[in-house]
């Protein structure tokens, strides 16, 4: 068995483990790494729900209409918009006490998903970025330097990202799915040589991931491009709307809003 087949097969397991007989919702992008989880998740839960959450006609909103649809999958669009983005902002600020600016901004969509859907347990592509070397920052490292920098970035995730996302899942009565960091995955992925890994070029970041899915016979999965979640889902141009009308920058704003809860 190929390094891939036994990464592949840990990859079914860990979302099969975490779906396998309940009703599931997926925090959906449209990119490769919801798209792939949401695809293997329909063989095993008892039910899949999409959810995207995002501005009107944003990038993630519009790909995720279209994945849904050729994946057979039921769809719900989340709006975000200008009238709510600064109270859910507030309160996701309330609860989890985090206070990071870019944090916040690309945590959003998660919060709004985490808020409205009925199901227990959402799942997602959460740590695929940091695995597979999906940051765009990641082409042209050298080994030594991308190798670096997917453990610094993996601990955020483990540190703190991840922290921040049970205290708003726990807040509202959620259970998070991570499969990409399931112990047996990351085990697999940090047995290969990082050469394996290394993006020479955007397109092929993630690669292994993408191959994945071709092998699956998901290829228009493995296809898609993704924004960061912040700029897919148009939360980032929204808060920073809202602020330029209280004459302040996001970041000011994000201040204001913790200084009053907290101070």
């Amino acid at each position: 068995m190929s390094v891939n087949e036994n990464l592949e097969n840990a990859i079914i397991s860990a979302v099969r483990t975490g779906v396998e007989d309940r009703d599931v919702a997926v925090a959906f992008s449209g990119g490769l790494d919801s798209g792939l989880v949401a695809a293997i998740a329909k063989d095993y839960a008892r039910s899949v729900t999409l959810y995207t959450s995002g501005k009107d006609e944003s990038y993630d909103v519009v790909m995720a209409r279209d994945m849904s649809e050729k994946l057979g999958l039921p769809w719900l669009h989340i709006p975000i918009t200008k009238d709510n983005i600064e109270s859910r902002l507030r309160e996701m600020i309330s609860i989890t006490g985090t206070s990071s600016p870019l944090t916040l901004s690309f945590e959003l969509p998660l919060f709004f998903v985490c808020r409205t859907v009925h199901e227990r347990y959402i799942i997602g592509g959460q740590g695929s970025d940091e695995l597979f070397a999906g940051y765009s920052r990641y082409v042209g490292m050298s080994d030594e330097e991308l190798s670096r920098a997917m453990k610094t970035d993996l601990g955020k995730l483990i540190t703190s990202t991840i922290p921040h996302e049970t205290r708003v899942a726990n807040h509202f009565g959620k259970t998070l799915l991570y499969p990409y960091i399931d112990p047996v995955v990351t085990m697999q992925v940090g047995a290969m040589d990082v050469a394996d890994l290394k993006p020479k070029d955007a397109d092929s970041r993630k690669i292994l991931l993408k191959q994945i899915a071709r092998d699956l016979g998901y290829p228009y999965i493995a296809e898609k491009r993704k924004k960061a979640a912040q700029y897919g889902s148009g939360t980032m141009d929204l808060v920073r709307e809202v602020a330029a009308d209280k004459g302040m920058t996001y970041h000011e704003l994000v201040d204001s809003i913790y200084k009053e809860i907290f101070d």
